[in-house]
Parts: C-alpha cells; sequence; structure tokens
C-alpha cells in the first residue's frame, strides 16, 4: 500500500533540553514542524518492502511549549527563537528543506527500526528511527546530534545557557490501514 501523509493526518515535534550553569533560565521546547509531507510503501508482511520518504520545509517550525525557565515564553520569545532556528541554525535561506530516505527496515509491527539518510542544512548523514504501528498510526522517534550535521547547538549567555546537542524527533501519523 502507498500512502502520503502530512500535517493533515499527524504530527512531527521537535524536542529540545538545556544545558549549561544557565540552565534554570531557559526553556525546554517542543517545537512542531508544520510543513511535511511523506511517501510510505507499507506491506506489514514483509518489512523490507516498505519505504518511506519524508521532505519537511525547514521553514516551518513553530514552538508550541516551553517548559521550565524563570519566566513563561512570550509571542516575542516564540519570534526570535523561530527567527534563530531559521537564520542561525538551519539556514533556510540556502537550505529551505530537511529531507529523511529509508534505506532498510527491519522488525515487526510492533516494534521495528527504519535506517536512512538525513539531510539538514546541507549535510547528509545516516540516522535510525525507531517506531511501531498502532492500530492505524505510526509512532516513534529518533535522536539526532545537531554537532554530527555541522549545526552548532544554540548558546547564550557566554555559553552560560545552552541547548544540548541532542534533540529528540517524535512523529505520530494517522491515515495508514493495519494488516494491508
Amino acid at each position: 500500500m502507498d500512502v502520503s501523509v502530512g500535517p493533515q493526518t499527524g504530527r512531527l515535534l521537535i524536542k529540545t533540553a538545556r544545558t549549561g550553569l544557565g540552565a534554570k533560565a531557559g526553556h525546554d521546547l517542543t517545537i512542531e514542524v508544520t510543513r511535511w509531507h511523506a511517501d510510505i510503501t507499507l506491506d506489514t508482511a514483509d518489512p523490507a518492502a516498505c519505504s518511506v520518504a519524508v521532505t519537511v520545509d525547514a521553514d516551518s517550525f513553530e514552538v508550541r511549549q516551553g517548559t521550565g525557565g524563570v519566566k513563561a515564553l512570550t509571542d516575542a520569545d516564540r519570534a526570535e527563537i523561530k527567527q534563530t532556528i531559521r537564520e542561525k541554525i538551519l539556514h533556510t535561506g540556502s537550505h529551505p528543506t530537511i529531507t529523511f530516505r529509508s534505506t532498510r527496515i527491519a522488525g515487526t509491527a510492533e516494534s521495528f527500526s527504519v535506517a536512512g539518510e538525513l539531510g539538514i542544512a546541507g549535510v547528509t548523514r545516516p540516522v535510525t528511527v525507531h517506531a511501531r504501528l498502532v492500530d492505524d498510526r505510526v509512532q516513534g522517534s529518533a535522536t539526532i546530534v545537531q554537532s554530527l550535521w555541522g549545526i552548532r547547538p544554540y548558546s547564550a549567555f557566554f555559553g552560560a545557557l545552552k541547548l544540548r546537542d541532542e534533540v529528540e524527533v517524535q512523529f505520530d501519523i494517522g491515515g495508514l490501514a493495519a494488516g494491508s
């Protein structure tokens, strides 16, 4: 079964965490990717016959939640974070998309891994996604080490406040018919 999915059928979230001496001043962020699509070939009887290709609009990141910190996130904070992501982290002017293409899928519907190539800001590297099929939904995550893609994690206050190098990408996508 071939299916195309996107924000209308699921969510793609990025979770960041803070570190450093000034970590109490910052926020752990939940960022939603609002424009993306995935083309999936699904065969629950033969994982090796499955594939996935995802394209993300790198300019579509929206801060949905900020936990921790000394004060709550304001709309101005959210706008500043979005601008920093676009201009200083992902360089969306020259790298407007993020891509993922599977190279191998193994496991069972209850627990499978998707090995593939992730392209961010002009750098493509291997990554493994861990997922499961629950009814008509695929849920899973991957940990991305930003520096492996040449991304310097955000820092402020002369490095006293910074984001961890690892970010977690989570997804929950519906519209898939189990057993197809």
